[in-house]
């Protein structure tokens, strides 16, 4: 597998592989990768001529300097494991080598059509401004036929979809259903952060999101949003920072369940200092 630091050097692989007329199948990641990333590469190996993943702790969609200094960073058992899953060719950039020190310093500008003013977008300020700046810039880079999202990430896959409509990419998103423990923990980057005491707490969040759908539509979003909270904040150690019931495409929250026929329920909660995130549909 080749191991790329600089922007230029994978240009000129990737222009290679567009001479020979390959495809190319990408994967974003911020490492720490784990079993949900690799099902993604996976399937851009399946799909694709050849497959690239970025390796990238993006700094500009931290507004949390101790959340950003606390992610997690291995890219030697990175590597490895790209390299089992077939993946062709990895990108691990500095951020000096991604941004200027003027891009580190300003907001990048984009037009969300208020996909940003909610949920994540209300909680991390600026987040998502970063995601747009880091994932159209490996856009230009890579010029990929397919990328693959993971649907944990539901509100950055909405935005990334609308990223590519307005910049004009010719790339296919491609959204991955979540991969979950077998306890039913989603898998993420951050659960290498919880104590295994933090861990089979944090499993009560998808248990209570499981339970819930099977009463949803028979009670009001009101009260299942409320029953969902108090169902989860009953466990000490585990705090929930918004819990959203919203149509799945403008992520604008439902007051009734025949407002829309896509509901999401997305939710994120501290487990001691760690933040995680999860959603389940109800339609």
């Amino acid at each position: 597998m080749n191991l790329f630091t600089e922007r230029l050097a994978l240009r000129q692989y990737v222009e290679g592989l567009k001479k020979e007329g390959e495809t190319i199948g990408f994967v974003p990641t911020m490492g720490a990768l784990h079993e949900g990333h690799l099902q993604l590469v996976r399937r851009a190996v399946s799909e694709n001529d050849v497959c690239i993943v970025s390796v990238f702790v993006n700094p500009t969609q931290f507004n949390d300097k101790g959340d950003l200094e606390r992610y997690p960073r291995n890219i030697k058992a990175d590597a490895a494991l790209l390299e089992q899953a077939g993946c062709a060719a990895a990108f691990a950039p500095s951020p000096e080598e991604m941004y200027s020190a003027e891009e580190m310093n300003r907001t990048f500008e984009f037009d969300f059509g208020g996909l940003d003013t909610v949920m994540e977008g209300k909680y991390r300020p600026g987040h998502f401004n970063g995601v747009v700046q880091v994932v159209s810039k490996l856009f230009s880079l890579v010029t990929p036929d397919r990328a693959y999202f993971g649907e944990k990430d539901f509100q950055q896959l909405a935005i990334i979809r609308r990223m590519v409509r307005l910049m004009g990419f010719g790339v296919e998103i491609v959204g991955c259903p979540i991969v979950r423990e077998e306890s039913g923990l989603a898998l993420s980057s951050r659960n290498a952060l919880l104590t295994p005491e933090q861990k089979k707490l944090a499993v009560n969040i998808s248990a209570v999101l499981k339970e819930s759908t099977q009463f949803a539509l028979e009670t009001s979003v009101r009260e299942l949003h409320d029953a969902v909270i108090a169902a989860i904040n009953r466990h000490d150690g585990l705090q929930v920072e918004y819990f959203s019931i919203v149509d799945g495409d403008t992520l604008q929250e439902i007051n009734r369940w025949d407002e829309s026929d896509y509901v999401v329920g997305c939710i994120t909660v501290y487990c001691g200092k760690i933040r995680l995130i999860d959603n389940i549909r109800y339609k």
